[in-house]
């Protein structure tokens, strides 16, 4: 079967499910109803090479909060599911990542030990139809439910745009190294503990 999970998320709020193939080529098939998000999730998706299924239905009506963060906690559910006992893999990561005026720095541990550190400013309220605040709770929600430990750092920008795009791609591509196998570890687990 591979690393593959799926996850269905069912609320009074919002109504997700999301599938994930770890080792896919990039495809993806992704509807939350906010165009943006849509957009920085399909680069998450063609930049780790995970295939992403997303479907969401939430109460846009109020605002894209809820369907945000109950992505990012479905997908870090996935993604946790997914990689199983992290045996073999390399299980940090990191991505210094550049998009035109702006840079963005990711470093992960699939550490079992949730943590976000996030040092990204934005200087517009909203993109497209996102409230640049949700950005932060989507990652959140990510790294929580992905047991990751996160820091997401701007090192340079001033369109937004390009902020938020480089940090997603930086994620993406961070995410792609921990999740690799590591030839010379074999089925070994990378921690001295024997468990993460």
């Amino acid at each position: 079967m591979g690393r593959t999970a799926e996850i269905s998320r069912d609320t009074n709020e919002t109504k997700i499910s999301v599938s994930v193939n770890l080792d896919g080529s990039g495809t993806y098939n992704v509807k939350t109803g906010i165009g943006f998000f849509d957009h920085m999730l399909e680069q998450l998706s063609k930049h780790s090479l995970i295939d992403i299924t997303i479907r969401a239905d939430g109460d846009l009506h109020i605002d894209g909060h809820h369907t945000a963060e109950d992505v990012g906690i479905a997908l870090g559910q996935a993604i946790k599911q997914a990689v199983g006992d992290k045996k073999g893999i390399r299980r940090y990561g990191h991505f210094d990542l550049v998009m035109d005026e702006a840079r963005v720095s990711c470093a992960l541990d699939l550490s079992n030990r949730s943590f976000l550190r996030w040092d990204l400013l934005f200087t517009v309220d909203r993109l497209g139809e996102m409230d640049t605040e949700l950005f932060q709770e989507f990652f959140h929600a990510l790294a929580g439910n992905a047991g990751i430990t996160l820091h997401m750092s701007q090192l340079a920008g001033t369109n937004n745009h390009h902020i938020i795009e480089a940090g997603f791609k930086a994620f993406a591509k961070a995410l792609r190294m921990a999740l690799e196998t590591d030839p010379r570890a074999g089925d070994a687990l990378p921690s001295t503990k024997g468990a993460l």
